[in-house]
């Protein structure tokens, strides 16, 4: 299909991902109570936090810090790489293969359907925290915006792209699951996920800054909480949106050749 007849498509793949949400709403729920880690990492740093700071942060600084994480984590969230292996080894990707829109655009389209219900939660979430904790819970300016929205999309980008190249190995391997397990031990550990990134040893820090996890969901955080001057955001951003390059070339070169070799032999 052209890139016309794609973006004319795009709608209404959105409106059956919002549908397949809706529908599956007890699922997602379940989902999103299997993100519910800031808040246990919340209790535990603002109880360090407070008898004396933990670097720049108190304890009002860790709980702004987390809800953020969570608010970001579902904004940030995808999936396709446990679809993808489904339907490899069942062999219902061949389905997907006859329509004349690339899976990717329908995996891609079925993981933003769920966006709308999700905001239910990230909405009053968000807005609790800056009435709570002061307007420092969210952008202070118009570029600050602007920065953090860019970095939310590349955040999800680089999370949809991940799971898009670890799902094709499915094509080559039985099963990509496992690594995508090994992807997401990673993320925990160096994302920001469960502590500030900026809270490991220096060296450590200069490592995460050139890995993609950061980029995923700390980048986003920090912007959110007005982390970082104009120059720095910009720094980071253009690093971020290196990543979502790379991934998006090794993504779809990994699909394409993939897609070769498969069989659609099912079970």
């Amino acid at each position: 299909m052209s890139v016309r007849g794609t973006l004319r498509a795009l709608p209404t793949l959105l409106r059956v991902g919002v549908s397949e949400a809706v529908a599956y709403r007890a699922e997602m729920l379940v989902w999103v109570l299997g993100t519910t880690m800031p808040f246990i990492s919340m209790a535990l740093w603002t109880a360090v936090a407070r008898y004396e700071p933990v670097g720049r942060y108190d304890s009002h600084d860790f709980v702004r810090y987390f809800l953020a994480t969570f608010s970001v984590r579902q904004m940030t969230g995808a999936y396709a790489a446990w679809q993808i292996n489904y339907e490899v080894r069942q062999g219902t990707l061949a389905m997907r293969l006859l329509r004349p829109i690339s899976p990717l655009w329908s995996y891609a389209a079925e993981n933003l359907g769920t966006f709308p219900l999700r905001l239910l939660l990230v909405v009053p979430l968000t807005l609790f925290s800056v009435f709570t904790l002061g307007t420092r819970s969210v952008p202070g300016s118009a570029w600050g915006w602007g920065v953090f929205l860019l970095a939310l999309v590349g955040g999800w980008l680089i999370t949809f792209l991940a799971n898009v190249l670890i799902g094709s190995l499915s094509l080559y391997i039985e099963s990509s699951n496992r690594l995508m397990d090994l992807w997401f031990a990673f993320f925990l550990i160096c994302s920001g996920y469960l502590y500030p990134v900026e809270l490991f040893p220096p060296v450590l820090r200069g490592l995460l800054d050139w890995l993609p996890f950061r980029y995923q969901i700390g980048l986003p955080v920090e912007l959110m909480t007005n982390a970082h001057g104009l120059t720095e955001a910009l720094g980071l951003l253009g690093r971020q949106w290196s990543w979502v390059a790379l991934l998006l070339g090794l993504s779809i070169l990994s699909w394409k050749r993939g897609l070769k070799r498969f069989a659609a032999y099912g079970g």
